[in-house]
């Protein structure tokens, strides 16, 4: 990628990312480019939306109990 694409590129997903922090979607600059780059290779965007809501909906993994509690003696 030449210099001028590289920085153009890099411009166009700091305006994304401001964007989206003004927003408040919660996304970080790579989640951001990873959804961008996906669009660029076709993927429909409100699918790609849809899926964001429904993975920011789901509540975090429980945290297993402490070994110690779950060893059998």
């Amino acid at each position: 990628m030449d210099p001028e694409t590289a920085r153009t590129a890099r411009e166009s997903l700091d305006l994304a990312f401001h964007m989206s922090n003004i927003l408040d979607t919660g996304l970080d600059r790579h989640t951001l480019s990873v959804l961008i780059a996906l669009c660029d290779l076709g993927l429909n965007p409100e699918a790609l939306a849809a899926v964001v809501k429904e993975l920011q909906r789901e509540p975090p993994p429980s945290t297993p109990l402490s070994s110690s509690s779950s060893q059998v003696p």
